[in-house]
């Protein structure tokens, strides 16, 4: 079921008061050529999931996450994301996930299947999923598979027939390809205004993940905080330590 605002309203749950802490991932691979810092390589998110297990965490995706949240649990559960549905998420970050029994959302590009990272001006090219990776990866037991869009342009730019496409038709390609509902959206660049937050809401999604949203912060723009290779155990720490200061978030509420 679908985590929405409205049904934090009617069960009078609370699920926002201390925001639920996401991790941003994206490419997990070679980080020798990384201008944008967002790929870390495997042995650190190794390291890193076995931090987050080793402070009795255990990383789960969006859905799974705000689902305990409204239940008025889920305090040792941190939601792990991978934006643009990366090759490398089946290939090194799933056996990861696998090893210390953790989930995650995967939000994937359907416009741009089996294509690369044209988006970025910068760095290496690299693959992005297939369709066949994406049923992979949906298969997966505590794998959630949101939405990215349909191509990664900035959605706050774009005019109304173009968002409704990145935003609404993004969901009716996705929920056909792996044959089940799609909850989540992540915005591209993580840029956000009210006119996306109620185009994806409108759409029928359960929530959507920004980066730092301000005072649009909801189930509709939830906050997350970038891990990459610098993220030693003392950064992870503090950051854990932190998040709840650094965002604040203002109501479920339009």
């Amino acid at each position: 079921m679908p985590v929405s605002a409205d049904s934090s309203r009617r069960t009078g749950t609370n699920s926002l008061d201390a925001p639920p802490w996401v991790a941003m991932y994206h490419s997990v691979g070679d980080c020798a050529d990384d201008p944008y810092r967002v790929t870390v390589s495997p042995e650190r998110l190794d390291r890193q999931l076995g931090w987050l297990r080793g402070r009795g965490l255990r990383g789960v995706c969006v859905r799974d996450l705000l689902a305990a949240r409204a239940r008025g649990g889920g305090r040792d559960l941190v939601g792990l994301t991978f934006d643009d549905g990366y090759a490398d998420f089946v290939e090194a970050a799933l056996p990861l996930l696998r090893h210390h029994g953790f989930g995650a959302t995967l939000f994937v590009l359907p416009g741009r299947l089996g294509g690369d990272n044209g988006w970025d001006p910068l760095g290496p090219r690299k693959p992005l999923l297939d369709e066949r990776g994406i049923r992979l990866a949906a298969a997966c037991e505590g794998v959630e598979v949101g939405s990215h869009g349909l191509t990664h342009v900035d959605l706050t730019k774009a005019d109304d027939t173009v968002l409704r496409a990145e935003v609404a038709e993004s969901r009716a390609v996705l929920s056909e390809l792996i044959g089940a509902h799609v909850d989540g959206f992540c915005y591209p660049y993580g840029t956000v205004d009210r006119r996306v937050v109620d185009a994806v809401r409108d759409a029928g999604y359960g929530y959507g993940c920004a980066i730092d949203p301000g005072p649009l912060t909801g189930p509709y723009a939830l906050p997350r905080l970038h891990v990459g290779e610098r993220d030693t155990s003392l950064r992870l720490f503090l950051k854990h330590r932190l998040h709840r200061l650094r965002r604040r978030p203002v109501g479920a509420g339009r």
